[in-house]
């Protein structure tokens, strides 16, 4: 048995085929999907989602959202996605860098709008580092 995964993105089709096993970066923690899992809809945080295809775990960096479960079907509503393998890991490494220096210079601002902000983006960049750097 198989699961069909779609991951949509408000402008893109991010993914949509066949694959053997889906771990989600729920907001509760990660959550496995296998074949004949029990319908549900769980909100995704900012994280990586992982696909077994034909054996090999595939990345894609999610940027929140929402997936539902239905008769093997995963659906993947998200705000922005972006698959492991697009991803130049040393672009996603120096983005990062950067992120968490801006966020380490608003450290004496206290859930400031700003410190949020910054926050998301190391959250971001987090994500997408490891999305590209955990395809194998």
């Amino acid at each position: 048995m198989s699961l069909t995964l779609r991951v949509l993105a408000p402008d893109q089709s991010v993914f949509d085929g066949t694959v053997e096993e889906v771990i989600l970066p729920s907001t509760t923690g990660l959550l496995g999907i296998l074949p004949g899992h029990i319908s549900m809809v769980t909100a995704l945080d900012t994280g990586v989602l992982r696909a077994l295809i034909d054996g090999n775990w595939n990345s894609i960096a999610l940027m929140g959202g929402f997936a539902e479960v239905e008769s093997n079907d995963v659906t993947v509503l998200v705000n922005s996605a972006e698959l492991g393998s697009k991803i130049d890991p040393s672009s996603a490494e120096k983005d990062l860098e950067q992120a968490s220096a801006k966020l380490s210079q608003l450290a004496s601002e206290p859930n400031s709008p700003e410190k949020i902000k910054a926050q998301q983006q190391v959250n971001r960049a987090r994500a997408r580092l490891q999305a590209s750097s955990s395809n194998s």
